[in-house]
Formats: structure tokens, C-alpha cells, sequence
């Protein structure tokens, strides 16, 4: 299953290595059929804490990091974050 990307406004940067993401959509009223604005705000992983308040940045679904954070920074600004939470999942074998 393919992991899901958001794209958002960074409204907090206060934590270490995470940042609050503000993600709006639009979706249409199922009486008034007016498009109406919804958000939600995700916690983040930034580990090298590159991302400041107001940057627009691409998070997508990783595993959970902590009991809140289950997304990670992959491009702030269009351009492209190193990520690392997927390198540490996967342990080396040099000895083998």
C-alpha cells in the first residue's frame, strides 16, 4: 500500500525535531453544496529541524516515531529533505 502524502503550513517549530503541520482541504457541504474549509494539524518529524513557522512543506506517513508523530518531512519549500527514519529501519549486515 502506497504511503500518503500531505502538504501543509508549518504553524509550530518549538519541539526538537518536530514541527506542527496545519493540512486544509476543501470539501463540498452535502446540503448547501458550498465548498467549505477543513484542517488538521499533524506532528512531524524534521530531523535535522530545517523547517521554520510558515514553510510549506510535503510530509508523508512513516512508521510511528511516538505516541503522536507517525509523519515525516520529505520536502520543505519544493525542495527535497534527507530522510532518515527509513535508513534506521533497515540494519546493516556487515558482519554476515
Amino acid at each position: 500500500m502506497p504511503k500518503r502524502v500531505l502538504t501543509g503550513r508549518v504553524v509550530s517549530d518549538k519541539m526538537d525535531k518536530t514541527v506542527t503541520v496545519l493540512v486544509e482541504r476543501r470539501v463540498m457541504h452535502p446540503i448547501y453544496k458550498k465548498f467549505i474549509r477543513r484542517s488538521k494539524r499533524y506532528a512531524a518529524h524534521d530531523e535535522a529541524n530545517l523547517c521554520k513557522e510558515g514553510d510549506i512543506v510535503r510530509i508523508e506517513e512513516c512508521r510511528p516515531i511516538s505516541k503522536r508523530k507517525t509523519w515525516q518531512v520529505i520536502s520543505r519549500n519544493g525542495e527535497a529533505v534527507a530522510r532518515a527514519v527509513g535508513a534506521a529501519a533497515t540494519p546493516s549486515r556487515a558482519g554476515a
